[in-house]
């Protein structure tokens, strides 16, 4: 099993930047893909951006290509997601995963964190 936890969430204004880090602990030899989703009210989950696990690959949704940059430190066992020139409707609960084979978009996930809350001010 793999824990995750993400942290860095918080309230910004329009233009500024945050980065969020999400920690995974327990077995982590085994994660392959990681990807960060956001929930905002009322709304579907949604890929923001995932990474292959030795970080050659990645992508992203179209909403924040250009201003969102997702890495990977496996050494640290600590996924990042990089956000510049936010904007309102970026404001979501902010989750990151991870799955214990390589997935495509639209896969499965295995392991979810809790969630943090980003909120971008106009």
């Amino acid at each position: 099993q793999v824990q995750l936890v993400e942290s860095g969430g918080g309230l910004v204004q329009a233009g500024g930047s945050l980065r969020l880090s999400c920690a995974a602990s327990g077995r982590t030899v085994s994660i392959y893909t990681m990807g960060w989703f956001r929930q905002a009210p009322g709304k579907e989950r949604e890929l923001v951006a995932a990474i292959s696990r030795s970080g050659r690959n990645t992508d992203y949704a179209d909403s924040v290509k250009g201003r969102f940059t997702i890495s990977r430190d496996n050494a640290k066992n600590t996924l990042y997601l990089q956000m510049n020139s936010l904007k309102p409707e970026d404001t979501a609960v902010y989750y990151c995963a991870a799955a214990l084979s390589p997935v495509r978009r639209g896969g499965e996930y295995d392991n979810w964190g809790q969630g943090t809350q980003v909120t971008v001010s106009s």
